[in-house]
């Protein structure tokens, strides 16, 4: 603008005169190619720096990467070196073959680590091992002066419970232990260079676990190597999200390259850590230089004149039409999937099945009620993020591989609904059913994560089963509940049955709501027994609804009934408050309870708890709580920071169903249960099944090397039980010892305890 004013100028008697067109023009150019070199400018400077910046927080991930991996290792194998075994025998004494077991085996086959030396506090060799075998010493020479480095700088190991360190003086040297009076673990780690290969090295104390008398002297340590080789250099790309992540020994020279430098403690640099950088530069070019373009294209409009103008007016008008169809088109749509939503199909389905209906559309239409199974715990233990990704991912595979004539549309969160015109009735919902089933069987891939999705399907047809649209969306979602009854992954066809027994779980769940709140609910108490004596340690509390009209009614029934109308906080409350109460004043045993996913999940779930303690005066100590694999999911930080706290205010926790979940294992290396309980699928095929007995043994060998106590459930002859108590279990409970009971028959078996313990067939 202060260039057009400035070329205007003034006539002789003070009136403008107004400027040659050709110093407009060159002003108006001067100025565009002003403002674009500026532009190009900025863009150029800008594309740098985001190079810059995605560089330097690429480096500042893989360092600390790099330092909490060291870190890492040390606090998994703490596991195997916090052990009065380990002291007596591998620390005061001096056992090979139990070290050869237990050291040079279990840190290969658990931890991986190359080599394993173990070591005197001044560094001197007591045995090596390469690959969890026994070795020479020859190759620990090359590390020894490193050692005696680390285990100079070794300082405590400590856990987010360990908010106090005091030092005590042993024998020979001060020692760090907790505020409890525990010994803690010492370690320190650095990255080496050995025979040529990057590796981590770590050296660990040996102190014992329950028997602190042991720690007199300095202890033994554990030193352990670990290579950087391709798999962990693998794991870390993929854990970063970082391509092509490898170590040289030379610092990388190609421009794409990124790298870290490693470095022991003692400052001298082993090598680089490198990968293929990452530059947003080139993408932030591509996505604003439409920018350049478009403030351009509005100097040359103005340049352009009144042609320009109206041009312009009907661009306006042409993106005016565009954007009302768009609003249009988001109104019949669903944002985050891009399918239609429901108002859409609810359209395409009256008009189709009006159609139908008069003739002029061959076939039946047919209504696919689509729900994932799941969804709820995959939101709440891997994120909403992931849930979304996942919903998105599934609209795209339902749109990708059905047929382009099928009508798709996602009426919220995890529901879609498919509408197909067919020839054909129940043969055509069985194929649509196997079609959908078969879809849902490859397993989604998201942020790295494999995740094997499966969903509950409920099919109807019209105008065969109804001719109102409503009427047939109501029958596919009731079919969709029935398999869903049925164990989920799978499907249904609508039959007429299905709508008195939806109208029955309605009836159900109402009443439900009022024995809950008017207190109609009881509990039965099942013994758990020690297996070799058969004497009663404890009680398993198991709900029990007795219905007035209906009877007794089992919980596989009711339970599922109570998840589907949001019942299962209120229900899990009125059972722990209810045997809090009933069992509080019981002579000294265990009271196991079941807790729910969707208890835990609950935001104030602890401080329920807490406020249970205090109303009914129970002390949480003599409580079991226990827990389906199923809670565990991915390692949810909010279930273990749920489970810890509480553990810390005096209940214990028991891993139920042991071996039928996702990932046993990692579940006991994430936190430290109490018990496990065997799941009762084992036992029962233990008597003609050796694999099952080999699984049964090897479960209850890790549960002791775990310091677990372990529960078989489902005991229910003779040979079950000795096969059992011969593979080493602590406890079990089952109908051959006793059937769950009556609180005052459970009451009064505890007084009976004194007697001689005896086994018998309930009855």
């Amino acid at each position: 603008m202060k260039l057009a004013i400035k070329a205007f100028r003034k006539g002789g008697d003070g009136r403008a005169i107004a400027p040659r067109p050709g110093w407009l023009a060159f002003g108006t150019l001067a100025a565009l190619v002003a403002l674009s070199l500026a532009l190009v400018f900025v863009f150029t400077q800008s594309t740098r720096v985001a190079d810059d910046l995605a560089r330097e927080d690429e480096r500042l991930l893989v360092a600390r990467y790099m330092d909490r991996a060291a870190a890492s290792i040390a606090t998994a194998q703490a596991v195997q070196t916090t052990w009065d075994d380990a002291t007596r025998r591998a620390s005061i004494g001096n056992d090979p073959v139990w070290q050869d077991t237990f050291i040079g085996q279990f840190f290969w086959n658990r931890f991986k680590a190359d080599a394993v030396f173990l070591v005197r506090p001044d560094g001197t060799l007591m045995r090596s091992f390469v690959n969890g075998e026994p070795s020479n010493a020859a190759g620990y020479q090359e590390l020894r002066w490193q050692v005696e480095g680390l285990i100079s700088r070794a300082q405590p190991l400590l856990s987010a419970d360990d908010a106090a360190v005091q030092m005590r003086r042993l024998a020979d040297a001060q020692w760090p232990f907790d505020s409890a009076g525990r010994p803690l673990s010492t370690w320190a780690g650095m990255s080496v260079l050995y025979r040529g290969r990057p590796a981590f090295l770590t050296v660990l104390s040996i102190i014992p676990d329950h028997e602190f008398s042991l720690l007199k002297r300095k202890p033994n340590f554990v030193a352990s190597l670990r290579y950087f080789d391709t798999g962990w250099m693998a794991q870390m790309g993929r854990d970063l999200i970082l391509p092509g992540v490898m170590f040289k020994t030379a610092p990388p020279l190609a421009e794409n390259l990124n790298q870290v430098p490693v470095d022991n403690v003692f400052g001298e640099r082993l090598g680089w850590i490198e990968w293929n950088a990452k530059t947003p530069g080139p993408t932030i070019v591509r996505r604003t230089a439409p920018l350049l373009v478009v403030y351009l294209l509005f100097f040359l409009g103005l340049f352009a004149g009144a042609m320009k103008i109206v041009r312009r007016l009907r661009q306006t008008t042409q993106e005016l039409q565009a954007s009302e169809a768009q609003a249009q088109h988001n109104s019949m749509h669903d944002a985050m999937s891009g399918l239609p939503n429901r108002g859409y199909y609810m359209q395409r389905l009256r008009t189709q099945l009006a159609a139908s209906i008069a003739g002029t559309l061959q076939g039946n239409l047919f209504v696919a009620y689509i729900d994932l199974d799941s969804f709820k715990v995959i939101n709440d233990t891997l994120g909403h993020q992931i849930g979304d990704e996942l919903v998105r991912q599934v609209a795209a595979r339902l749109r990708r591989n059905l047929p382009p004539q099928d009508f798709v549309s996602r009426f919220g969160g995890d529901e879609f609904v498919l509408l197909r015109c067919a020839p054909g009735g129940a043969e055509s919902a069985d194929a649509l059913g196997a079609e959908i089933m078969a879809l849902m069987r490859e397993p989604f891939v998201i942020s790295g994560t494999t995740l094997d999705v499966t969903c509950s399907c409920g099919i109807s047809w019209g105008p065969e089963q109804s001719e109102d649209p409503a009427e047939l969306l109501r029958r596919a979602d009731i079919a969709m509940y029935r398999a869903k009854q049925r164990g989920r992954s799978r499907y249904r066809r609508f039959t007429h049955d299905m709508d008195a027994s939806a109208k029955l779980r309605g009836e159900m769940e109402t009443e439900l709501r009022r024995a809950i709140s008017k207190d109609e609910l009881s509990v039965a108490y099942q013994p758990i027994v020690a297996i070799e004596s058969g004497a009663v340690r404890g009680f398993e509390a198991l709900l029990r609804w007795g219905h007035r009209d209906r009877g007794q009614i089992r919980p596989d029934l009711f339970v599922p009934i109570a998840e589907r109308g949001g019942l299962m906080v209120p229900l899990g409350n009125w059972m722990l408050r209810h045997v809090f109460n009933e069992c509080r004043n019981w002579p000294d045993c265990d009271i196991s309870v079941n807790l729910s996913p969707v208890q835990i999940m609950a935001a104030d779930f602890v401080a329920t708890m807490a406020g249970l303690i205090s109303e009914t005066g129970m002390d949480p100590r003599r409580v079991v709580l226990e827990i389906t694999e199923g809670v565990m999911l991915d390692r949810s930080a909010h279930v273990v920071g749920v489970l810890r706290a509480l553990g810390q205010m005096g209940f214990r926790i028991a891993l139920d169903d042991f071996g039928t979940g996702y990932s046993s294992l990692a579940y006991l290396r994430l936190f430290q249960f109490d018990r496990i309980k065997i799941d009762r699928s084992f036992v029962q095929n233990i008597e003609g099944d050796g694999d099952a007995r080999s699984i049964l043994s090897s479960i209850v060998s890790l549960g002791r090397n775990l310091r677990m106590k372990v529960v078989a459930e489902g005991v229910e002859t003779e040979i079950q039980r000795l096969l059992v108590q011969t593979a080493g279990c602590d406890m079990a409970q089952g109908y051959l010892f006793w059937k769950p009971m009556p609180a005052e028959e459970a009451r009064a078996l505890l007084g009976q305890r004194e007697e001689a313990p005896r086994l018998k067939l309930a009855g």
